[in-house]
């Protein structure tokens, strides 16, 4: 039942577009659902800025990624996440479950959004949850990149089993 899980963290920036095509389309010929994941984690992990366009732009990107996952399932309904926590240092933790209902061992890539109380974009992050079990669930930790303030809620917005 456990799992190994990486969890990566992104806002948006106004050239996440660019890096992520950069990435994802510049590297090695490996094209392996798993190594796709793991360049979408780098890629939006690695840029961050306040702007709402910009975070809109960054999650619509993340989601245009996640769709590059070669035999990629949407399972958005094998995923939830828990109530957000502030930590000390402001950033918003919130658990994220998969529950695998093929009858293999699958990998999940998972975004979450991160919403002010107004429903407004303020963060986004793509968090894995590698290697879990058929029949079984696992869990990873989706960050805020920065410090949020006020009632922030989370939402997967997409979720992909590979």
């Amino acid at each position: 039942m456990a799992a190994r899980h990486r969890t990566r963290w992104a806002t948006g920036g106004a050239a996440l577009a660019l890096a992520l095509s950069a990435v994802l389309t510049g590297c090695s010929g490996d094209d392996t659902p798993a190594s796709t994941a793991g360049k979408a984690e780098s890629a939006v992990g690695s840029i961050a800025s306040g702007a709402s366009e910009a975070i809109e732009s960054a999650t619509a990107e993340a989601g245009r990624r996640l769709d590059d996952i070669q035999d990629g399932i949407d399972v958005k309904g094998d995923v939830r996440i828990g109530t957000p926590v502030a930590g000390s240092d402001g950033r918003v933790r919130a658990e994220v479950t998969a529950r695998n209902t093929d009858d293999s061992t699958r990998s999940f890539a998972v975004q979450v959004d991160f919403k002010d109380s107004g429903g407004g974009l303020v963060d986004t992050a793509i968090v894995t949850v590698d290697h879990v079990q058929a029949g079984e669930s696992a869990t990873a930790t989706a960050r805020s990149t920065h410090a949020l303030s006020g009632d922030v809620r989370t939402d997967v917005a997409r979720a992909v089993r590979y």
